[in-house]
């Protein structure tokens, strides 16, 4: 097999790969970005929580029309939205802190998805919701992954100072401002949003890694923000390929397998990053100079 049948043969070949591989670019555009942000907010396990929260809203728009993109669209954002408000009516009217509040509510809503989807459905059905097709994209979800593209990085573009200040310091933030709640509540729509278009190709259990796996690697590569965001994209970015690569030569399942490149991208990192990495910490200290 030549270098070119390896790498640039599947995509050349195939209508499917290409769609895929658009389709996973425009997700990572959007959602590393997020990922970073959340890791920054230590929010990291929030993405994972929302994913779960948006699956019975996904399954009652599967079963009202099936295999539908606008009705599981809609059903999501309307699931992982509603999961959001509820988890900050409970924290601030209650005694209940919002890390539990929110565990409880994405508990129940990931076994209401579950339990909707397997009364109608097929065990393909479900595997669908959990799981994605990230080989079969058509033009609906093409536009929907590009259009959750370009309105994450817009929105972000446009709450930046106030989203920076509030990792830095909320506290701040308040005393010297009322932005601190509406910049929040946008900052969890993009979540939901990036999760929902993301289910259409890896599924409500695996959308979240393409968010998390690569803000987490970019952490081991810089210290500043602005080249975070770029590490992160360019992680999920190649992880996206090689996934796609791996799958097609290997007969693999495709999300996990882009996940699992994600994985070994974070796993390299963590042990050569220069920024705290493992192999850097155990080098022996540079000693300066006497002037």
């Amino acid at each position: 097999m030549t270098l070119y049948d390896a790498l640039v043969g599947p995509f050349a070949e195939f209508a499917f790969m290409r769609r895929a591989l658009v389709g996973s670019l425009a997700l990572s555009l959007g959602a590393a970005p997020i990922g970073v942000f959340l890791m920054l907010r230590r929010m990291s396990l929030t993405g994972d929580a929302m994913a779960h929260a948006i699956l019975p809203g996904a399954a009652v728009g599967f079963l009202v029309a099936g295999l539908s993109l606008p009705a599981m669209t809609l059903g999501g954002l309307v699931a992982g939205v509603s999961v959001a408000l509820l988890t900050g009516l409970v924290a601030r009217t209650t005694v209940l802190k919002e890390d539990a509040a929110l565990a409880s509510f994405y508990l129940l809503s990931l076994a209401l998805g579950v339990t909707l989807v397997s009364l109608k459905g097929s065990n393909v059905d479900l595997l669908h919701v959990l799981f994605g097709s990230v080989l079969a994209l058509d033009d609906q979800a093409m536009l929907l992954l590009a259009g959750v593209a370009s309105v994450t990085l817009v929105a972000l573009a446009l709450i930046y100072r106030p989203l920076v200040l509030e990792c830095v310091d909320p506290g701040f933030l308040r005393s010297v401002s009322r932005a601190g709640g509406p910049v929040h509540f946008i900052f969890l729509s993009l979540v939901v949003l990036n999760l929902v278009a993301g289910f259409q190709a890896l599924g409500t259990l695996l959308a979240v890694g393409v968010m998390m796996l690569p803000a987490a690697a970019a952490r081991f590569w810089s210290n500043a923000l602005t080249p975070m965001f770029a590490v992160a994209i360019l992680v999920a970015s190649l992880a996206s390929v090689a996934g796609l690569l791996v799958s097609y030569h290997l007969d693999l399942p495709t999300g996990p397998a882009i996940i699992l490149s994600a994985g070994v991208l974070y796993l390299v990192s963590v042990a050569v990053g220069w920024s705290g990495g493992v192999l850097w910490r155990l080098a022996p200290p540079r000693h300066h100079r006497a002037a």
